[in-house]
């Protein structure tokens, strides 16, 4: 089975460069390891009554080409529920605040909190997200964590505290496992970092009903009304370059083509055997770009009972493993939803723990947060991203120190005839499905720009 171009990888990238791709009038034929659509969203449901998004779940201000694809297919968007007063859990004392910063702390935590994520924010803005390691200082940022800049620079323990757990939510990554350049290009790209913290006016504004893999299937569906193959289950196992034709050989089939889009996440890229070669710096930075480590965790109860006590379900917390919770309740549900990530290095540990130990540990963080009534939940459901053979891990890819200003500006180079997308080749909301779409149209724009 031949096509014009063939684009590897099912999910939000994948799928948004074969739907322009088909939309110009190419013939494109779509392939995808896993036996679904969605690559780091996950949808499942429960019953007739329950749903619960696994993976990616978000939509928020500025990512338009996300909710335009959503009007596109009809999908309903509600808004996560803020209403009340958010819980920090730090030094074994419980606060509640309303907002983003938690105002009810001692004067000297709260300056030092508030300068960090200013400064952070100053520092972003001078990081130009089309080339981070053009920055003026680029080396300079590169060469130290983000974690040796906290050190520095927060000599409040709950300041420290609450940056650590931000920035451990934004990249699901150990402050010092990721390097300060690539932590400031980020939150530039997603509009700061008071934007990728915040529900309220930020990332994590929306949710898209029945789930935000059924736009992904919607986005499928439609390929496929217009004849498009997209086959599943066909790993790929080598892309092999000879005069004007590729040849893409997965576990199932050879398939031919002009030209190739990868959108694997480049910890899988770095698996497949390129023919010739990938360039040694695409090569070295797929290798070293370590994915972030998540275990999302969920607890169902009979009602929202928080909200009978006047809280929003947001919560923040210094006592390990899960460090945050939200309010995951629909808006057409009578059941109550709770929320929570076990991430980075704790991640790693839990992922090894039993299904049981986890809920253990889960539920008594939601009962610190929340009260006692959130050890009992009806049933409690996680999943560990690491061990999903074809992510190896989300929320995306993370540049430990020096690895960003070294070998970025191999990140997009067309690699003879094939193009690179995915949300770690984005500039703008890299990491987030946002820029996963956005990187797909880029990588279709460029192989319709090379005359295909």
């Amino acid at each position: 089975m031949d096509a014009e171009i063939i684009v590897l990888g099912a999910g939000f990238a994948g799928l948004s460069a074969a739907d322009a791709l088909t939309r110009a009038g190419r013939k494109v034929l779509l392939l995808e390891a896993r036996d679904r659509v969605g690559g780091r969203t996950l949808t499942e449901h429960y019953g007739d009554d329950l749903w619960l998004d696994l993976g990616g779940q978000w939509l928020g201000v500025g990512q338009t080409q996300m909710y335009a694809l959503a009007a596109r297919f009809g999908k309903t968007i509600w808004p996560m529920h803020v209403a009340g007063r958010n819980v920090l859990h730090v030094n074994e004392r419980r606060r509640t605040y309303r907002g983003l910063i938690p105002w009810r702390v001692s004067p000297w935590a709260l300056a030092n909190i508030s300068w960090g994520f200013l400064r952070l924010e100053q520092m972003a803005r001078r990081v130009p997200v089309e080339a981070p390691w053009q920055a003026a200082n680029a080396a300079v940022l590169d060469a130290q964590s983000v974690g040796d800049w906290m050190r520095r620079n927060l000599h409040s323990r709950v300041a420290f505290d609450v940056l650590r757990v931000a920035v451990e939510s934004v990249f699901a990554t150990h402050p010092d496992d990721i390097s300060l350049l690539h932590a400031l290009f980020y939150m530039h790209s997603g509009g700061g970092l008071a934007s990728l913290t915040s529900s309220r006016n930020g990332a994590q504004q929306d949710r898209v009903s029945g789930g935000l893999q059924g736009l992904a299937g919607a986005l499928a569906a439609g390929l496929q009304e217009q004849d498009v193959p997209v086959l599943l289950d066909q790993p790929v196992l080598s892309v092999v370059q000879s005069g004007n034709r590729v040849k893409v050989h997965t576990a199932r089939g050879v398939y031919e083509a002009a030209r190739v889009i990868s959108t694997l996440p480049p910890v899988l890229a770095a698996q497949v055997d390129f023919r010739p070669g990938q360039p040694a710096a695409r090569e070295q930075w797929c290798q070293e770009l370590a994915p972030g480590r998540v275990i999302k965790c969920f607890a169902v109860y009979d009602r929202p009972f928080w909200r009978e006590e006047g809280l929003s379900g947001s919560a923040v917390g210094d006592a390990p493993p899960m460090h945050v919770a939200f309010d995951a309740t629909p808006p057409d549900t009578e059941q109550g939803i709770l929320m929570g990530f076990i991430e980075g290095r704790a991640a790693e540990q839990w992922a090894l723990a039993s299904v049981e130990e986890r809920q253990q540990v889960v539920t008594a963080a939601f009962a610190r947060f929340f009260g006692p009534r959130a050890r009992q939940p009806r049933r409690y459901l996680d999943h560990v991203w690491a061990n999903e053979t074809w992510s190896r891990g989300c929320y995306a890819g993370v540049a430990p120190p020096g690895l960003l200003s070294r070998l970025g500006a191999s990140v997009r180079t067309p690699h003879g005839r094939v193009h690179w997308a995915g949300t770690e080749t984005a500039s703008h909301w890299n990491g987030y499905m946002e820029g996963a779409v956005r990187s797909g149209l880029r990588a279709a724009e460029e192989v319709m720009q090379a005359g295909i």
